[in-house]
């Protein structure tokens, strides 16, 4: 049994706060993947399924952000689970919006939801790092992370949690490549580069191609050849 989690903060307040993207990316796999009806418990909603050939718990811990180690060390403790069947969806200042990296272990980087989850079960678990950009400057961090995305975000914040919900039932066993696959095939492609004009240069042998006759010369064959021995 694994266990998946997404970090957020609970209450209409914050439901599309960018701090919550580890929220939307549970209720995604939860909604694609038919799990069952959320239930309370742990102080916080879970809900329970199958992910390709494993059992899987989704936990939204509902504590707020800064005391959600205390809802997942209840659930753990409660399954019997191990720091190493835990999987944490979370936002990511320092990728890019859109991008997804996979990681086990390592520091909290001042994120307070990891943070609290380094107290109450260790750093042990696999992180689901999901970007959201940086808004530039250290003191603007807090506001921009409890701001809702923003409108033009719609489109790369849909892909990316399809993408998520795509490749759940290859993170759930193990294959990490083929779930970073999954999300960058929903990725919008990149636009393709308009055309170069031709070069002046055949590229074969560099010959510069053949001039157009100038139409606007009237001499004679014989004229020309004379003039050019002038």
């Amino acid at each position: 049994m694994q266990l998946f989690v997404g970090l957020g903060n609970p209450g209409a307040k914050y439901a599309r706060n960018r701090h919550n993207i580890g929220f939307m990316a549970v209720d995604r796999i939860a909604q694609d993947h038919g799990f069952g009806a959320w239930k309370g418990k742990f102080h916080g909603a879970l809900t329970e399924g199958r992910l390709g050939s494993e059992k899987v718990l989704l936990l939204k811990p509902e504590t707020f952000m800064n005391l959600s180690g205390q809802s997942v060390g209840e659930a753990m403790r409660f399954y019997k689970l191990e720091p190493a069947d835990v999987t944490v969806f979370h936002d990511e200042l320092d990728l890019a919006p859109g991008k997804v990296r996979v990681k086990t272990g390592g520091g909290h980087a001042g994120h307070n939801g990891l943070r609290s989850l380094h107290q109450h079960i260790g750093e042990a678990y696999q992180r689901v790092r999901l970007g959201i950009g940086h808004p530039g400057r250290k003191d603007l961090v807090t506001h921009y992370v409890l701001q809702d995305f923003a409108k033009a975000d719609a489109d790369w914040l849909d892909d990316l949690l399809r993408g998520v919900s795509d490749g759940a039932p290859d993170l759930a066993e193990g294959r990490n490549d083929r779930f970073l696959n999954a999300v960058a095939q929903r990725r919008a492609p990149e636009p393709k580069p308009a055309p170069r004009k031709a070069a002046e240069d055949t590229p074969a042998t560099g010959a510069k191609r053949a001039e157009k006759p100038d139409e606007s010369d009237t001499r004679t064959p014989l004229q020309k050849l004379v003039d050019k021995f002038r």
